[in-house]
Order: structure tokens, then sequence, then C-alpha cells
């Protein structure tokens, strides 16, 4: 603290006769004052010798809120979140469909639309996401909340625009009706399934013959014939729980990445035709290696739910995860349980190989506990259960996604795993980062995750070899695509601009923790680094870096209009949420 200020602001307030109550707050005031600025000069020498704190550049960075010693690392998921939002009129869709509705009276849903429309939110600024481009049609019709652009078209605008436009909004892999119907009343057939079932449970009956049952189904799976993938050199999309969904994967594909794989799918709720769950399945035209990948603990599920997905939907591959560290999952006996029932993970790899057409891909970790990391003992396995490419994760399921992924230990797999193609993943975030793996590990290809989810631009960045010193405008851009790709895909109502929003803020709380290049004092920024308090270069790119999720919820409103009286954010996961008062709900 500067002593001889103060003095001479007492000097000053005496001189001045001062009342002695102003007096005593004017000083509070000039020390509270020194103090900030002290506190923020040992602060900035903290983070510059920190190793899990980002280097900032000193001129940008603020003042940081300091927290109690009391208070607990967050982790797991927020349980008490927010429900969805839900209109409290809703229109009939049979009505909106069709004209008519088959339940009359007793329907739940609005059928006058001049009700409707004085209970509707208000409409947001913008063109709807499919009036030009489907010529002058909307499935959504009053409903839309950008119903006040739909303005009548020409001839030749409707043809120029359908066109240009058509493939856009094409996704595939719906699950029709009839299927649905046959799966929930237990009467799709699966015939390659039964007859691998057969032999696995006389293999189980009789461990005399179990040995030959597994020879004679090593060399059925080694003779088929499968399609052919060229893994080499490719960057792959992590397939991530609810912020991995289709129109984000849409925005990767735009910065590079050249493979792309589905949300994980549990695989007893495909084989019920849980529409939820056969959500997670869709594509888009632009994902031109696209994969599906589904979680199960038996195989009697996994091979049922291969059998089906290579009759019902188009993809070029089927990943097995073993790699999930959930309880929920784990406790089943899937996921990453797997790795350490040896015998049964075989069963359910040969089982999917089996009977598909198409490869098969398994995801794992280092193994279940940090004292028992087997990953490198089961490569030559997995060639033989017919697995076609294998991924590892550089951590155990004790550790989640603490501590460093282990780059030494995925080298020890390749090195085990002979001609089988392996992927490498974890904690990739520059292109340093990447070549370096590459070159010491020998793997074939690089699985991206959290890297992706704070700067999807990772993607150019490791095929260019550059640090891209994205602008924030940039920034707001692709976020102004997603939203686009996001009502493609959920919808123009207010059902589907709500979704868009919850997910756009879902990914937001990965992105505020993206340093710009030209605020780094030391480049490249880790993902382990926890970015301080820091201001941008513009107003636009400090309200980027905020981890506030009431400054998320003002960057939604930039791009979809204000939302729902009362709306509150909560994220998913609890160490994305920064604002405690929202925490506790």
């Amino acid at each position: 603290m500067d002593h001889e200020r103060v003095a001479r602001l007492i000097e000053n307030c005496s001189k001045h006769k001062m009342p002695l109550r102003k007096r005593h707050k004017a000083i509070d005031e000039a020390t509270k004052k020194d103090t900030e600025l002290t506190l923020s000069t040992e602060q900035r020498h903290h983070h510059k010798n920190d190793p899990h704190i980002a280097p900032v550049r000193p001129e940008y960075i603020l003042p940081q809120v300091q927290k109690e010693s009391s208070e607990k690392k967050l982790r797991g998921q927020n349980k008490k979140r927010t429900k969805p939002f839900k209109e409290k009129i809703r229109m009939c869709p049979l009505i909106m469909k069709s004209g008519q509705c088959s339940y009359g009276a007793k329907c739940k849903f609005e059928h006058d639309s001049s009700i409707y429309l004085k209970n509707k939110l208000p409409d947001i600024d913008g063109v709807c996401p499919f009036w030009r481009r489907q010529g002058g049609f909307c499935k959504f019709g009053v409903t839309c909340r950008f119903y006040k652009s739909h303005v009548p078209m020409t001839d030749q605008e409707i043809e120029s625009e359908m066109i240009s436009n058509d493939l856009d909004l094409q996704e595939r892999n719906c699950l029709s009706h009839e299927v649905r119907t046959q799966l929930r009343k237990f009467q799709y057939p699966f015939p390659k399934s039964q007859e691998y079932l057969a032999n696995f449970e006389r293999a189980n009956e009789d461990a005399t013959t179990r040995p030959i049952i597994e020879a004679s189904l090593i060399n059925a799976i080694a003779e088929k014939e499968r399609k052919h993938i060229d893994w080499t050199d490719k960057l792959y999309l992590a397939p991530l729980t609810t912020v991995g969904n289709l129109p984000f994967r849409r925005i990767c594909k735009q910065y590079g990445a050249d493979i792309t794989c589905g949300e994980m799918a549990m695989a007893r709720n495909l084989l019920e035709g849980q529409k939820s769950e056969w959500a997670l399945l869709r594509r888009h035209e632009s994902e031109d290696l696209f994969g599906v990948q589904i979680c199960g603990n038996h195989p009697k599920l996994t091979s049922k739910c291969v059998e089906l997905l290579n009759k019902e939907v188009d993809v070029d591959f089927i990943d097995l995860n073993c790699g999930c560290p959930i309880d929920l999952v784990f406790n089943q006996g899937a996921g990453s349980a797997l790795m350490g029932k040896r015998r049964r993970f075989g069963d359910v790899v040969r089982g999917m190989s089996f009977v598909s057409d198409i490869p098969i891909t398994v995801k794992i970790r280092t193994g279940v506990t940090d004292s028992n990391w087997n990953a490198h003992s089961m490569m030559n396995d997995f060639q033989q259960w017919g697995a076609a490419l294998v991924t590892i994760h550089g951590r155990s399921r004790q550790q989640r996604y603490s501590r460093l992924a282990d780059w030494g230990y995925i080298r020890k797999c390749v090195e085990k795993a002979g001609l089988l193609p392996v992927f490498g993943n974890g904690d990739i975030l520059s292109f340093e980062e990447a070549l370096d793996h590459k070159r010491h590990t020998g793997v074939s290809g690089l699985m991206v995750a959290r890297g992706a989810l704070i700067k999807p631009w990772i993607f150019t960045e490791i095929k260019e070899q550059r640090h891209w010193d994205i602008s924030a405008s940039e920034r707001l851009d692709i976020f102004r695509d997603f939203v686009n790709f996001g009502l493609q895909h959920w919808g123009s109502d207010t059902q589907g601009v709500e979704v868009t929003r919850r997910f756009l803020l879902e990914w937001l709380s990965f992105t505020c923790r993206y340093i710009p290049v030209g605020v780094l004092e030391r480049i490249p920024q880790q993902v382990n680094q926890r970015p301080p308090r820091f201001r941008g270069r513009n107003d636009l790119e400090t309200l980027l870096s905020s981890n506030n999720s009431k400054d998320w919820v003002k960057l939604s409103e930039m791009l979809l209009g204000p939302p729902p009286t009362g709306y509150d954010f909560i994220p998913k996961h609890k160490a994305n949420s920064y604002d405690n008062t929202n925490i506790e709900g």
C-alpha cells in the first residue's frame, strides 16, 4: 500500500473539514483499491509459475476471484438441472400435418391456430431454415419461430433455391415405423446372431469344447469379406456424449475432421426401438466416413444390435465402447468394465464381428485401475476377435479425466498390435502435440475429443501445422453456423429453438476455456491448464471467454433471441459450473 498517498488523503480530509464518516469511507476505498492492485500483482506472479494455469500475458489478466479453502472441487454431473422448456399451449401435430385429428375433443393439443398464435412466444428476427430451401414450405407452419419470414416465392426462386440447398437438409438413418413395431413386439429376425449365440452357449456348457468352438469362430471371422477402410493418417472426432451431436459434427467436418462417429447408444435401448436412442444414429450428408458407437455387456445384446444396424442404417463402421467410466454403465458390466472381463470381452467382440458385414472397431482405456493396465496384453486378441481398429485413451477408468494421458503406454500398445491399426487419444489441443504424439508412438491416426470441443478448428491447425489466431467475430460465426445446423436438425418451432439453445450452451461451457493465441504469453495452450480470468482484445472476445453461465445465455440471445421468462441454464457437468448459486439450483 502507498502510505504517503493515504497520509495526503487524511491531510486533505482534515483541511477541507470532511465529516468523520465520509473521511473513513474515503480512506477505506483507497486502501481497498491498493489491496486489489497488490493482489493482482501477486496473482500474476503466481499464475506465471503455476503449471496448471495457462500463461496469459500480464496486460490481459483481470483480478482473480478468491475461492474459500473449504470449497470442494466440483466433480460429476448436475442432477438438479432445469427441465427442458415446454409451451403451455401446443398446436396439434395431426392438425398441422393433415388438417384433421382423430382424437377430436379428447386431444390435449390446441386445434385453433388463432388461439395458439395469441400465446405463442415472439418470432425471432431472421430467416426460416426451411422455407426458401424447400421451395416455400416449412413443416412447422404457424409454430415456426421464423413464421414472419414465410413470404411467398416465385417459381424461379423455388427452382434455384431447391437445386442449390437440397443436399444440405438431408439426414439418414431414420428407423421406419414397421421395423420399430417389429422390435417392440420381438418379431424382428436375427438369424446370424442366433447362429453365433448357439455356438456361444455350447462353449459355455462344455469347457473342453470351448477352445475348438472359439478356433472355428476365429477362422470364420478371418475368412469373412468386409468393407475396407484406409485408417492411415486420419483425424477422428471422438464420439462425445451430449455435445457430440449432429450439428457439432457438421462444424468439425467443415474444419477438417476425417472421421465422425455418433454419440454412444445403449444396445438394449436400440433393440427396444427407443426413438431418443435411434436419434443418436442420424448421419448428415457431409459425413463421408461415419460410424456409430454402441455399448453393451453381453453378446446377446451386442450381436443382435450389430445385425440390426447392419441391415437398417447406413454406416461405415460400428464401434464398441469399452472406455466409458460412468458408474451407471460400469456397474452393469459395460463400458470400461469389459476391460476387467477378458473372456466376456472376447465373446462380445467376436459376436459383433461374426454377424457384421462392415468393420468393427473398439475404443478402450489403459485398464480399469491405475495398478492394472492391461490394454497392451489384449492387442493380439483384438485382431483374432475381428476388430479392424483399436482406439486407446491413455488413461485408466480410475483416472477418468484427471492427470495427463500416458502416450508412452499408447506406444507400448502400438508395438504389441502388429498390423492392427491403432489410434491414440488424450489431451490433444495443438498441432505440435498431435505431430509429436504421432511421431513418437507410431499410431495410425489421432482421435480428438475435448480439444475439438474447446476449439473445433484444431483439425485445420493440425493439417496446416499452424496456430490459428482466430478472431472473436469468426468464432461467433461458428456458433451461428451451429445454430443454423441445430434448427435444421431439431426444428424451427419453440421446442427446436430451445433444444438448440440448450446444446449451444453446453458447448459454450467448453469453448470458454479457449485462450486466443494473441493473448497467450507462451504457446501452445495445454488442455490441463485452466484459463485465469482475463479480458479479450475486444468486448466480444471478453464475453466469449467468460465462465459465467449467464454470459453464455447472453450469447445465445444474440443468435436465438431472448429465452423464455425465468430461463436458467445449469451445465451437465459440475466442472463446467462456475456459478455456485446456479449449482445449488
